[in-house]
Formats: structure tokens, sequence, C-alpha cells
């Protein structure tokens, strides 16, 4: 077992630490507010650390997840940053769902110092950390990943190498790109069927086992003809975030993305309807207030 440090003990983070020790690994935490890192470690019987660099010293690898390119640099970078806690030979883990530019100037800066870097975004929300069964992508050299891999397996159903640096952070990209994609063209057909007088939820019903069918319609139906939009993670806010990172890079790269451009507005949209803190599936609010 390892000794293991984990930054940000957010909704993510909290449940993903905890499996850590639950693994059998000795675990460090740090947070921004020092008293939900004493909270975790009464619970889960870990060590609470004022600063990344004192949860990093001496640690074989440190996970990190955070909110945003800006968070992730705090937590890396400085005099108590925790690549200056970090051994050579050490692999910095990072969890955040950041754009891959970020990401290659964090792993350059780190291999300098010797230290390993694979970024290693995640998919399953937040039931997903909770039971432990994340799908993880990762970015970085093979002999990190090789590391790093048996810590992730704590909370990672699905964990997969897919290439060198900032290819993590390119794949959690096309996740979300799928599913902004799929949450619309699921709000749109519901709400058709609500303008034109039929039972959506019995219309899912037959169709939800052929080509239309998908984890959000099978999950997330119900709830959006209930109006019901406090489920998970997946908040209009940070969706917004992501796409933006998407679009960012697709604009780098040349690569077209009409459909998630229109769906990164209507999260926009949604934030000035006050919905900034619903799931996903609010966009079929926004169409409601439409028509």
């Amino acid at each position: 077992m390892a000794k293991v440090a984990f930054l940000g003990l957010g909704v993510m983070g909290y449940p993903m630490a905890g499996h850590l020790v639950k693994a059998g690994h000795s675990v460090t935490v740090y947070n921004r507010t020092f008293a939900k890192a004493e909270k975790w470690a009464a619970e889960h019987g870990g060590t609470a650390a004022k600063t990344p660099r004192e949860a990093a010293a001496g640690a074989e690898f440190v996970m990190c997840c955070v909110g945003n390119d800006d968070d992730l640099a705090m937590v890396c970078r400085g005099d108590d940053g925790a690549f200056a806690g970090m051994s050579a030979g050490s692999v910095f883990v990072d969890h955040t769902t950041v754009s891959a530019a970020i990401t290659r100037a964090l792993d350059a800066e780190a291999r300098a110092a010797g230290i390993g870097f694979v970024d290693a975004p995640v998919s399953g929300g937040q039931a997903g950390a909770e039971n432990g069964v994340l799908s993880i992508m990762c970015g970085g050299t093979e002999g990190d990943y090789a590391g790093a891999e048996p810590v992730m397996q704590a909370y990672g159903r699905t964990v997969k190498r897919l290439g060198e640096s900032g290819a993590g952070q390119i794949a959690k990209m096309m996740n979300q790109i799928c599913i902004a994609g799929l949450v619309q063209g699921l709000a749109e057909a519901l709400r058709f069927g609500e303008k034109a007088g039929m039972d959506g939820k019995a219309v899912v019903e037959v169709i939800q086992g052929g080509a239309a069918g998908s984890w959000q319609m099978a999950n997330r139906h119900a709830t959006m003809l209930d109006g019901k939009f406090d489920y998970g993670f997946c908040k209009c806010r940070l969706d917004a975030r992501d796409l933006s990172i998407c679009l960012q890079t697709a604009n780098e790269i040349g690569a077209p993305l009409p459909m998630t451009a229109l769906v990164d507005q209507f999260y926009k949209d949604i934030q000035q309807m006050g919905g900034g803190r619903w799931d996903t599936s609010s966009l079929i609010e926004r169409l409601r207030r439409l028509s």
C-alpha cells in the first residue's frame, strides 16, 4: 500500500479520498477550508494538512481534485504548493477538469523537478465518486501511469491511459461534448411531446430500448418531466465551464463544434434564469420558458 496525499475535498474529492483509506493506503488530505480536512480525518482516520506542501511531503502519489485551472495552479506552485513538498520519483495525479494547456505546463514543471505527472479527469459524477465506480481518462508517460493506476483503482471502475500529457483532458472534453448533445436532444424530445399532449414517461418506456436510448434517458427523463433539477454533481455552471474549455481547445486546433457552442449558450441562459446550481437536465426548463 502507498503513502498518498489528496488535495481538494469537494463533492468528488471527499469520497474519493475515503476510498483510498478503505483500500489500505495511508492518506493525508488538504482542503482550502482546513476545518473540512479535519472533519474528513476524524471520519476516516487519515491526517489533515494545512498546506498542499505539507500534505505532499513524503507522499508517493499526490492526487488532486479542485475547481479549475487557477485552483490547480495554486495547489501545485509556490512555496506552499505540492510540487515544493514532493520528492523526485513521486507522481502527481490530477483529477480536475481543466484545460490541456495548464496540464501540459504543469507536466513540464513537474518533470523539471523529477516529479511524474498524470492528468486523469473523471466521469461518473457524485454517485460515481461515492460508490467508487468512476471512469478515469489518463494522459502521461507509461511509467507514471503504471505506478498510479493501482491507486486510482480504489475509486475507479474504468481506468485507462489514452496517450501522453493532456490526453486525459482531451478525452474528458470529448465526454462533455457527447453529454451536451444527448441532454439537449432529450430535452427537446420531451418538450416536443409535452406540447403535443403526449405522456412522456410512457413514450420513454417504448423507445429507451432502441436506438434513441441512453443513460441520460434512462436516469433523467422522469425528473426532467417532473421539473426536478437537483440531481448529482453535473451543475449547469460547471458544465458551462467545461464546454468553454472544449470550445477554446476546438478553436486552437481548428475543430468545429456547432452543437456544443449552442448548448454552452443554453447553459448560460439557465444561469441567467437563476438555475446555475440546477443539474444539466434543466435544459428542458429553458425550452418550457420559451414556449
